[in-house]
């Protein structure tokens, strides 16, 4: 073996460092005695002051506004009971439901068409979904409805026939769109204005070597769009649209304008008769809020039936939740019976 200089041999191994003993004044902490636990550093919690402030604040709020729905006379808890479940609010949360079911298919329907027309490769379609996108986004919902409320004012009869030519068959305008029709062609416009944008947002989610791979395998083009675009792309469409549904079910108030008897405008003629304000705007919002914990619910269910493609292991939903916690508390009550129940026997065999 060669040593060249002073260094260290090429084939010399490292030697560790040799282990010293502690010294007479320091416990060998390495083996502590039988019986005895090793020295432990002390651990100490983080204290957040600031979340345990704000979460006094908000419970203390929280207590006052329960305290004042319980104490205060004028919320007229007596009034509210009696009206909730009457036949004329029913009826008015029956014409709600009416005018949000319609706009809501007939918006949809309109909003994808306008979408895949902004989506277009042809110019002249994607200036009109375009132009019909900015005028009815830019135009409030409640001008909307007035004027399609006055249309016979500007067309007094509607008919069929050659453009710029004779007229074949015609009607009056206000036998062929009344009351609840303007406010469904109002509210249909104005949604579909907003659909097309969130349809158009989810399509173009979608990846678009999904198309490219359907076309090399020769799937006509609507198919493509109907079993492979709009698929993916609900999961992207649903959020958004589930807001403008539950946003058009509470637009529908708007309508009173037009002395049509949705829900708000119910309230509006029975508490302008008996001078219950409060009571009875307390039953519309109550019942807001009922259908929109039923509509959230409902688009909970759906977007997890549209998410079975990405999330093969979905989280449980909160029924699946309350049955296993209520199988867990059954469990550990009968784990507590069982002691006793051996001690009983143990007992009687003695």
């Amino acid at each position: 073996m060669s040593v060249h200089g002073t260094g260290t041999p090429r084939s010399a191994t490292a030697v560790p460092p040799a282990i010293e003993p502690p010294a007479p004044d320091q416990p060998d902490r390495s083996n502590p005695p039988d019986g005895a636990a090793p020295d432990a550093l002390t651990i100490v919690p983080a204290r957040h002051y600031a979340r345990w402030v704000a979460a006094a604040a908000a419970v203390v709020v929280i207590a006052q506004l329960l305290h004042g729905l319980a104490t205060n006379p004028v919320w007229e808890w007596h009034v509210f009971r009696a009206y909730f479940l009457s036949e004329t609010i029913l009826q008015a949360v029956w014409v709600t439901l009416q005018l949000t079911l319609y706009a809501t298919v007939l918006g949809f329907l309109l909003g994808t068409v306008l979408a895949f027309m902004r989506l277009s490769r042809n110019p002249v379609l994607q200036t009109v979904a375009w132009t019909y996108i900015w005028i009815f986004r830019s135009i409030p919902v409640i001008v909307q409805l007035v004027f399609w409320f006055n249309l016979s004012a500007l067309y007094e009869r509607l008919g069929v026939g050659i453009p710029f030519g004779p007229v074949f068959w015609s009607v009056d305008s206000n036998s062929l769109i009344g009351t609840i029709g303007a406010a469904v062609i109002g509210l249909t416009l104005h949604q579909a204005a907003y659909a097309a944008e969130v349809v158009r947002g989810g399509v173009v989610a979608v990846d678009r070597g999904q198309l490219e791979a359907a076309a090399a395998l020769g799937i006509p083009r609507l198919r493509q769009i109907r079993r492979i675009v709009l698929p993916q792309a609900m999961r992207a469409i649903l959020p958004t649209a589930g807001n403008e549904i539950i946003g058009l079910l509470k637009g529908t108030s708007v309508v009173y304008v037009m002395s049509i008897g949705e829900l708000f405008y119910q309230v509006q003629v029975v508490y302008g008769r008996n001078g219950r304000v409060i009571p009875l705007l307390l039953v519309a919002t109550a019942w807001y809020v009922v259908l929109t914990s039923l509509l959230s619910i409902g688009q909970y269910y759906v977007e997890r039936h549209f998410a079975r493609g990405a999330d093969r292991t979905p989280p449980p939903t909160p029924i699946q939740r309350a049955r296993h916690f209520a199988r867990t508390l059954r469990a550990r009550a009968a784990e507590r019976e069982r002691p006793v129940t051996a001690l009983k026997q143990s007992g009687a065999g003695r």
